[in-house]
């Protein structure tokens, strides 16, 4: 083992111990968070198939050359464990993933057990998937195609402007662009809901979610100020067109000039949206809107929120970072500090996945 490898091993084992001992306390009541493996990314842990491949978590652990990204079931065991290489990008998803090039002229998808799912050739732009789906964003980001089982084009959409963020759900795409409009886009690439949210002396939309159910779109947009809008699908569709309508909206702070977390959690019960200074969160129920107050910016989430439990990691100067757990609607209940110039957090039901520098933990939510 050379002197590097020892070095982070031992960097591991401290990051372990200040969450065995910082994270491994009453949650809420009745409630615990138990430690059950930690493992080194850089050791040579053999690769295990899986019976059940949907109890795969997919990882990426720096992104930079040298990070590491594959696929770990909750037994610590990895079925893909891998080096980005220099002048490639990868991305991944619970049910594909592609590592290709910066200008990618061909993309073979691959599914978590490393085998070759399909190859897509003469391509102009870089592939996403969401909601089990493969599409292509085009090099200039301003036009998406969705991509068949056999690696062809099924329809392609050509946005006026260039996509800043995006979401899909329901069998609908949901895209915001750089001057300031929402559009949705049903199965078959047609659109069928456009909105501007306007409000703001520039109105770029830096985040939006749609729920599960495709019934509302989550959007923070605009500068000086930033705005978060909550929309809500009303009546049927009607002539190819769905009509959604603001229910809520809120000015926040000057706001971000960069892309922002927008995500439905606990079952679409509630918004969380990054907003500065901290966390926002909108419970659709009540129609009430908290803030929380966090040190730093937040760099990983969880975007399921289950259990009445909120997990995510801030990021300071110096590499510090930071564990937070929320106890919904809104109370932190555990803010406990490591440092690494990387991290990840991860989520399966009951199970929570935390890494920094070159070490992979789980542990297990557990009702004592």
């Amino acid at each position: 083992m050379s002197g590097k490898q020892k070095k982070l091993l031992i960097i591991g084992v401290i990051f372990f111990v200040i969450y065995t001992f910082a994270a491994a306390r009453p949650v809420p009541i009745e409630t615990i968070l138990s430690p059950k493996w930690f493992i080194s990314l850089e050791s040579n842990y053999p690769t295990a198939i899986p019976d059940d491949t949907s109890e795969l978590l997919p990882f990426f652990l720096g992104n930079r050359p040298g990070g590491h990204f594959g696929y770990v079931d909750k037994e610590g065991n990895f079925t893909i464990n891998q080096v980005l290489r220099a002048n490639r990008e990868v991305s991944l998803s619970p049910t594909n993933w592609a590592e290709y090039d910066a200008l990618p002229r061909n993309i073979e998808v691959r599914n978590p057990l490393n085998q070759r799912v399909l190859q897509i050739e003469n391509v102009r732009g870089y592939p996403l998937f969401l909601d089990n789906r493969i599409f292509i964003i085009s090099n200039v980001q301003n036009s998406i195609s969705e991509i068949n089982s056999e690696g062809g084009i099924l329809w392609s959409y050509d946005f006026a402007s260039i996509i800043t963020t995006i979401d899909a759900a329901a069998g609908l795409l949901l895209a915001g662009l750089l001057d300031g409009t929402v559009e949705v886009l049903n199965n078959e690439g047609q659109r069928v809901f456009s909105f501007v949210p306007g409000g703001s002396r520039r109105s770029i939309i830096y985040g939006c979610a749609i729920s599960r159910d495709g019934s509302r779109i989550a959007i923070v947009s605009g500068i000086d100020l930033q705005r978060f809008l909550l929309l809500e699908r009303y009546g049927t569709e009607q002539g190819g067109n769905i009509d959604y309508r603001v229910i809520f909206h809120e000015f926040l702070e000057e706001g971000f000039r960069r892309a922002v977390y927008v995500s439905f959690i606990d079952n679409d019960s509630r918004v969380i949206f990054e907003r500065q200074g901290g966390l926002g969160i909108y419970e659709i129920r009540s129609r009430t809107s908290l803030r929380i107050p966090l040190r730093g910016e937040i760099r990983n989430i969880d975007e399921f929120g289950s259990d009445r439990l909120l997990f995510l990691i801030t990021s300071e100067e110096n590499f510090q970072k930071r564990l937070v757990v929320v106890r919904l609607p809104g109370t932190i209940i555990i803010s406990a500090p490591f440092k690494s110039e990387n991290s990840f957090l991860g989520r399966q039901a009951s199970i929570i996945y935390i890494g920094g520098n070159m070490t992979l933990a789980a542990f297990e939510l557990e009702k004592k």
